[in-house]
């Protein structure tokens, strides 16, 4: 799931100096689950743009605003509204955002900022264990990721600072190293090699952007 936070609203008034009519999109997908980007957020950003003396043109919120041809579609049946804006705010990821401008010939501003990839632990806990790196490494150190999960980034072992099986960056939070090597026990020990030999330096060239998927989709599915 992508996470965003809101922007804040004087910021948003700054990108919109000299506009004065808005049409706003939202996002039902990964936005609304973050209370972010929703229906209920969308009608909040209506009604402090109405106070800031802005006019709300009108508003979709689509069913993930990352769709381009869906984006396009909601866009096409409030032509009208869209067409009397001076610009369109996006409330949803930086995907959903250059997806609107995509689909629509008018300036497009993001009302949100995108902070990374998370896992959903319970409702309303959202944790990022994933950088979308390219290369995948969770499968040597028992299903948790360090390059994410630690804040240096660690992928040879603890660091000096580790406190009592917390991390000297947050001590709230445990430390990934102790995470790691406490599942690897359990699914069996650890192996020697993660104890003792160096890793190879990581390809980036998998983490080269922008990146693109393109393939013929399965008939069907």
């Amino acid at each position: 799931m992508t996470a965003t936070e809101k922007k804040i609203f004087d910021d948003i008034l700054q990108s919109l100096e000299g506009r004065d009519k808005v049409f706003l999109v939202g996002c039902g997908d990964c936005a609304t689950v973050l209370q972010t980007g929703g229906e209920f957020e969308v009608e909040e950003m209506r009604q402090a743009l109405t106070e800031a003396g802005k006019t709300v043109t009108g508003a979709i919120v689509p069913e993930a605003s990352c769709k381009i041809l869906d984006v396009k579609k909601l866009l096409r049946q409030n032509k009208e509204a869209v067409e009397a804006a001076d610009v369109l705010l996006v409330l949803a990821c930086g995907a959903g955002v250059q997806a609107v401008a995509e689909a629509s010939e008018k300036l497009t501003l993001p009302a949100l900022d995108t902070t990374g990839q998370v896992d959903q632990f319970r409702l309303g806990q959202f944790y990022e264990w994933c950088s979308s790196c390219g290369e995948c490494l969770v499968g040597e150190f028992g299903g948790i990721c360090p390059l994410t999960r630690c804040p240096k980034g660690q992928v040879h072992g603890p660091c000096g600072g580790a406190n009592e099986g917390k991390c000297e960056d947050n001590s709230e939070n445990e430390c990934v190293w102790t995470l790691i090597y406490e599942r690897l026990e359990k699914l069996g020990g650890v192996s020697e090699s993660l104890e003792t030999e160096l890793r190879a330096p990581r390809d980036y060239r998998k983490s080269t952007h922008p990146r693109q998927r393109v393939f013929e989709p399965r008939r069907g599915g």
